[in-house]
């Protein structure tokens, strides 16, 4: 009896055909994840045009995309001597807008890092301000504006302090949580080979608490874009989200959608760019 063994049929099983290589699967799932969003984007446009077109409300309420279109070109250039929207362009309303994010929405994270560390580690200080964490997450934006308007004026300070309030409860919870589930066996071994508490933080709580702790800043990042508006609604201009109020009040549809339409824009790009940062920093998240 001949022991050669038998070679494969490259076909497969009743002569079917080979399956696609590894590269041909890959390039075909990058298409699709493009074009599902394209496919929506496109599918949305196409129910927003036959809504306008069908009459049901007017352009006041449901301007078309064309509409909407030319706003956004008159917003970002100048047009029979006007500059852009109350003489600022929307890439400078929009850049102001993110200054004041940035300075805003990044006090009230390291804060809520620093919180969160210190209410994860130390026991008594997590009764003592958890409680004060959870009434101020609670509170709309606009509950406590007014307030500030009054202790701090109406120029940069209440509205960058606004989107610090507001970004910093999510940050501070997401890292107390994340400090208190550090396996407790890592820290019993870091201090059985003579790590001291400082190192114990630095070396062992700090990179696993390291993912949820960025889950929670990409979270503060969009409770402060949705208090933008709220924040610019007094002495908002320049600013995207004053841009938006100041055209509501004079019932310019075109121009608040365009506004809404540049923050979730940029609002996608921001998250886009923080969820990279994440896959760098904590490469091991979602792995075995």
């Amino acid at each position: 009896m001949s022991t050669t063994p038998a070679l494969r049929n490259p076909a497969g099983p009743a002569g079917a055909p080979p399956g696609p290589s590894a590269p041909a699967r890959a390039v075909r799932a990058r298409v699709r994840r493009a074009a599902l969003p394209l496919g929506s984007l496109l599918l949305f446009l196409v129910l927003w045009h036959l809504l306008a077109a069908s009459g049901t409300w007017s352009e006041t309420l449901v301007p078309p995309p064309t509409t909407v279109w030319d706003a956004f070109v008159d917003v970002s250039t100048t047009h029979d001597g006007v500059r852009g929207y109350n003489g600022t362009t929307l890439v400078e309303h929009l850049g102001i807008s993110l200054r004041r994010i940035a300075l805003g929405a990044g006090a009230g994270i390291l804060a809520g890092v620093l919180l969160g560390l210190l209410m994860g580690t130390v026991g008594w200080m997590r009764s003592l301000f958890e409680p004060w964490i959870t009434f101020l997450r609670t509170l709309p934006p606009l509950a406590y504006f007014s307030l500030l308007i009054i202790w701090l004026g109406i120029d940069e300070e209440p509205k960058i302090t606004l989107l610090a309030v507001a970004a910093f409860p999510p940050v501070a919870v997401s890292t107390t949580a994340a400090v208190t589930a550090v396996p407790k066996h890592l820290v019993e071994a870091a201090r059985a080979l003579g790590a001291s508490r400082r190192d114990v933080v630095r070396d062992v709580v700090v990179p696993s608490a390291l993912p949820e702790t960025l889950t929670g800043v990409r979270l503060a990042v969009g409770v402060a874009y949705s208090s933008l508006v709220a924040a610019e609604l007094v002495n908002g201009l320049p600013g995207i989200g004053g841009m938006v109020k100041d055209a509501a009040n004079y019932n310019n549809t075109p121009v608040v959608l365009v506004g809404i339409i540049a923050i979730g824009v940029s609002g996608l790009i921001i998250d886009g760019l923080l969820l990279r940062l994440e896959r760098v920093a904590v490469p091991w998240r979602g792995r075995a």
